[in-house]
């Protein structure tokens, strides 16, 4: 086999694997998991995340320690 002939079946491989996944993706068994999967940065979150309140609780700890010294820069 030379070459050419290696080439040549590698890009119908890869032809045929790009036309596979089209139809995957395309498929109407797909269809629901894929607008869910749109819709989740629209989805309501209740819950607070806790590294926010973490972070805020350390920022006003030190605040507090700077005022204790009489450092002017807050």
């Amino acid at each position: 086999m030379d070459t050419g002939t290696f080439r040549g079946l590698i890009t119908l491989f890869l032809i045929i694997a790009m036309i596979g996944i089209a139809l995957w993706a395309y498929s109407k068994r797909r269809k629901a998991d894929f607008e869910e999967a749109a819709n989740l940065p629209f989805a309501d979150d209740d819950e607070q995340p806790t590294s926010d309140k973490h972070a805020s609780l350390e920022s006003d700890s030190e605040a507090d320690s700077r005022k204790d010294r009489g450092d002017k820069k807050l």
